[in-house]
Formats: C-alpha cells, sequence, structure tokens
C-alpha cells in the first residue's frame, strides 16, 4: 500500500478545528480518511454526505438536534461533505458549541466552486489539499533507482491511484478514460450548471496541446466559438478543480518581459494524455517535452505543498523570446529551472536572465537529476 503523505492523519487535528481535505475526486481522500478511522482510539461518528437523512439532519442548522447527534463522540468525521446543504454553517455549529470535538470533512473540489466553507469556517479549518500520487510518496513502495526505471510510464499514464496499481497497461488507459470521462467535469457540470459540456472538452484539447507554451485567451475564444469572457471562466473552474494548474508570467517591471499571459498545466499526464486519446509510448510521439514539463511541474508543485516549502511560482520570458520554464521567488531570492528531456546542449542560462537578474540561480532540469528538484534529500 501507497503511504499518502498526510499520514498518520492524527498530526493535523486540533480541537474545535475542521480539518478539511479536498482534492481531485478519485486521488484517496475517502481512502486516507479510512485509514486513518481504522487505527483511531478516538470515539467517532463516521458520516456520507450523499446520505439523505443526515443531509436533512445537518443543513436544518439546528443545534439541539445536531448536539444530540454528535453526543458522546469525539471525533466526527464526515466524507464527500460537499453533498450537504449549509456544511460550512453546520460545521462552524459543531466546532462552536461542542466542547473538544475534533472534525474532519473530506471533498472535492465543489467545496471551492461552492464557496460552501470558506467564509463560514474563517479561523476554525485547517486545509489539505491532496494530489495525485505524488513522486515522493511512492518512495514507501519503490527505491530511487525504481522510480527511475518506471519514469516513462508516469509520464504517459499519470498517478492517480487507480491507475497506479492497474496490472496491465489496458487497464492503465481504461481507468484514465474513466477517470476522464466520469469523474474530470463532475463538479463543474454539478455545482456551476455549465451547460456547454463539449466547449470545455474542447478548451481541454487546446490546453492539451499548448502544454508549456502562453496561452491567448482570443485564440482560445476563436477556435471554441465563444467570447473571452466565457473562456476566461472556464478556466477559472478548470483550475478551481483541479483540472489545471495555472503559473502566470515573473516580473521585476522590466518593459522587455512578459507577464500578461499565463502557461497551463494538468494536474496529471495521465489525464491530459485521456483528453486527446493518445497513450503511445514515449519513442512513437512527438511530445515528449510537454509530457516531461507537465509532469515535472505539477510533481514540483506536490514537493513544495507537502513539504511546506512556500514559493511564488512563474515562468520568465521576454518579447525577445528568452525563456525559462519555471521560477520559484522566495523574498528577493530567485531560483530559474528549465526542463530538458534531452538536455545536453542547453546547459546555459538566457543572457538577458543573467543580466536582469545577476545574483539569482539556473538549473537544468533532466531525467537524469530530476529527483533532487521532487525527492527529499537523503
Amino acid at each position: 500500500m501507497i503511504r499518502r503523505f498526510y499520514e498518520p492523519l492524527g498530526g493535523y487535528l486540533e480541537p474545535n478545528k475542521v480539518l478539511v481535505i479536498y482534492g481531485p475526486r478519485r486521488v484517496g481522500k475517502t481512502t486516507l480518511l479510512d485509514n486513518y478511522l481504522s487505527t483511531t482510539k478516538m470515539r467517532y461518528r463516521h458520516a456520507i454526505g450523499d446520505n439523505v437523512p443526515m443531509q436533512q439532519l445537518l443543513s436544518s442548522l439546528d443545534i439541539t438536534i445536531i448536539k444530540e447527534y454528535l453526543e458522546g463522540y469525539e471525533l466526527f468525521a464526515i466524507d464527500e461533505a460537499q453533498f450537504v446543504p449549509n456544511i460550512g454553517r453546520a460545521l462552524k455549529i459543531i466546532v462552536d458549541q461542542i466542547p473538544a470535538i475534533y472534525v474532519i470533512a473530506t471533498g472535492s473540489s465543489s467545496f471551492e466552486l461552492a464557496g460552501q466553507i470558506g467564509e463560514p469556517l474563517t479561523g476554525r479549518k485547517r486545509t489539505l489539499t491532496l494530489f495525485p500520487i505524488a513522486h515522493a510518496e511512492l518512495l514507501s513502495l519503490y527505491n530511487r533507482f525504481d522510480l527511475r526505471q518506471g519514469l516513462r510510464e508516469h509520464l504517459i499514464f499519470g498517478t492517480y491511484p487507480d491507475i497506479i496499481t492497474a496490472e496491465t497497461r489496458t487497464q492503465k488507459i481504461e481507468r484514465a478514460h474513466e477517470i476522464a470521462g466520469s469523474y474530470l467535469l463532475k463538479d463543474i457540470l454539478a455545482f456551476e450548471r455549465v451547460k456547454g459540456s463539449k466547449k470545455l472538452w474542447g478548451l481541454l484539447r487546446l490546453l492539451a496541446f499548448q502544454i508549456g507554451s502562453e496561452v491567448s485567451y482570443n485564440e482560445l475564444a476563436t477556435n471554441l466559438g465563444v467570447n473571452v469572457r466565457t473562456v476566461q471562466h472556464y478556466l477559472d473552474l478548470l483550475e478551481k478543480s483541479f483540472v489545471i494548474y495555472r503559473l502566470g508570467g515573473f516580473s521585476r517591471n522590466l518593459r522587455k518581459e512578459v507577464t500578461q499571459k499565463s502557461k497551463y498545466y494538468f494536474f496529471d499526464n495521465g489525464i491530459r494524455n485521456a483528453v486527446i486519446a493518445q497513450f503511445n509510448r514515449l519513442e512513437l510521439r512527438d511530445d515528449v517535452g510537454a509530457l516531461w514539463e507537465n509532469f515535472i511541474v505539477m510533481e514540483r508543485v506536490k514537493y513544495l505543498t507537502y513539504s511546506a516549502n512556500v514559493a511564488n511560482l512563474y515562468f520568465w520570458r521576454t518579447y525577445s523570446q528568452q525563456e525559462i520554464d519555471f521560477v520559484e521567488e522566495r523574498g528577493k531570492k530567485l531560483d530559474g529551472y528549465e526542463f530538458k528531456w534531452s538536455p545536453k546542449k542547453y546547459a546555459k542560462a538566457p543572457s538577458e536572465w543573467v543580466n536582469a537578474y545577476s545574483e539569482a540561480s539556473y538549473t537544468v532540469i533532466t531525467a537524469d537529476n530530476y529527483q533532487e528538484f521532487v525527492l527529499p534529500q537523503t
């Protein structure tokens, strides 16, 4: 079994605060919760958000009934909490009115889309984001040599738990299509009542072919036959739903630097490949550079998130076409990274980067040294 970064979960719990675990569907939030409940010594009540009587009880916001429901329990755990109307206000009642109680709530991205927990639980929650399995989490099963041997598979199929545990290539492809087809847009379609699901799929396909390139909203709008505001709205929804990840342009107010555009990456390579129905092996593909860049960006994001390593993340490009794939800013410290699957002729930093930011670092991340970038160092 793959040990997730947040295990054991008990270390993140605080009395009279809600521990919120959210992230994409099918990444293992329920399994993470169930593993904790199977080991805790606290007396707990476990509820599922789509249980109608429980929905009615919590959404009533009746303090007396809610207190009776949880009387004698030290821990309240609710899975798929986004299905409960008024869930944020209900959880606020619980942590405000029941002394020393612990609360765990898991939910998909619709928490964010529907704005259900933000304001009611201000100052009363701790949020953990669970991603598809990180390369660092695979160290619980494999050593670094084995991870390097499996790298090509991850570039093609991604790291959703159902896909990693699949035994055959056919199963991996089937499961990737199932996740993309059945779960990818479920929250957006349910909570935002977006009617244009074909437009959303069209947008995802366009983004899938532009990995590592700046996106033009006008161009996307023209190709989809919608206006720019609709494109921007759809991109925002896809970002909040953990389907895509946006990277903005870096600048310290130099007129020659591009900042208005963004790059978009998929949270998972396998989902990106499912969107375009392309699972050929690397030697048969012409998009290996894009797959590598998408993989390494998201693995770095996972690593920084899980290790609480705070940084502002960007790409960098000038109007004269000098560029760096990934920039991390911590205060005045700048680190630039270029991602190259076949790296040997790309070792030199762009001259305009060196001239503008002489104190900044520059590193080329390749298949040879990538583990130093996405794994804890021993």
